[in-house]
């Protein structure tokens, strides 16, 4: 059976390209809770599951921890290898991770424990984890108390099928999780800045359920988001933008 969300597979393979430009990077609060939270630090190892391209790779790797990517498609994957010597890529999933047991001082997912959220994947987690490791969850999450943020997501959600998303929460119906600890949660503002077609255009055209549309459809979308840029003072004629974010994480210690 295959452990990757259709969806997933799909949108992210065709989609990985848009995901390098137009994915925001973490805000540098992030490597002060993967230090302080996290314990993350020289001589320590670090999974980090759901991979992808790599965007919250290169936090952990300022670390000084040892980094070991798991993603499981093949597109999001080969970027990360490409761009990110210094990691070591595996092929795997989050119900199978192809690692030992008790082999890491903590497993981070960036921007996809939604995808996984069930205990099978837990259960696999805690298997991985020393004794009294950490997991953490960590979502760059667009701030829709802005209005035009407000509206991309409107243009969105019509083509969402039955893709997990973050915002819709049903990833924390798995908490609290046997053989972990409290799930603590804190958040930061962020911010995304760059031009329209990257920060916005290329970020749409990165979601999965956006990337796995017929060429029609994904190109009808697009032209939705240009017109709403067009309609908006603050984006509109603009060479940059800025698109605001939250960041929120989450940790819990396994027992």
């Amino acid at each position: 059976m295959n452990d990757v969300h259709a969806m997933a597979e799909k949108g992210f393979g065709l989609g990985a390209d848009a995901y390098v430009r137009g994915r925001p990077d973490f805000p540098a609060a992030a490597l002060d809770w993967l230090r302080a939270d996290l314990g993350l630090a020289p001589a320590k190892t670090v999974i980090d599951l759901g991979a992808g391209t790599g965007k919250f790779t290169r936090r952990l790797v300022e670390t000084g921890a040892a980094v070991i990517a798991v993603e499981p498609v093949d597109a999001m994957r080969a970027h990360l290898a490409h761009d990110l010597p210094s990691v070591t890529p595996l092929a795997g999933s989050a119900q199978h991770i192809p690692l030992p047991d008790a082999c890491a001082d903590a497993v981070v997912c960036a921007q996809a424990f939604h995808w996984f959220a069930c205990a099978e994947s837990l259960q696999e987690i805690h298997r991985v984890l020393k004794p009294g490791g950490v997991l953490g969850l960590i979502w760059n999450v667009r701030d829709q108390s802005v209005d035009w943020v407000a509206q991309l997501t409107r243009i969105m959600e019509p083509y969402e099928g039955d893709a997990p998303r973050y915002d819709h929460g049903e990833w924390r119906g798995v908490f609290p999780a046997k053989d972990f600890g409290p799930l603590r949660e804190r958040e930061f503002a962020h911010v995304h800045e760059g031009s329209p077609e990257q920060v916005i255009i290329d970020r749409v055209a990165s979601v999965s359920f956006i990337a796995a549309l017929d060429t029609r459809s994904r190109d009808h979308v697009l032209d939705e988001v240009r017109m709403l840029i067009a309609s908006t003072p603050e984006l509109a004629g603009r060479p940059r933008v800025s698109v605001p974010y939250v960041t929120r994480v989450y940790c819990a210690r396994a027992t």
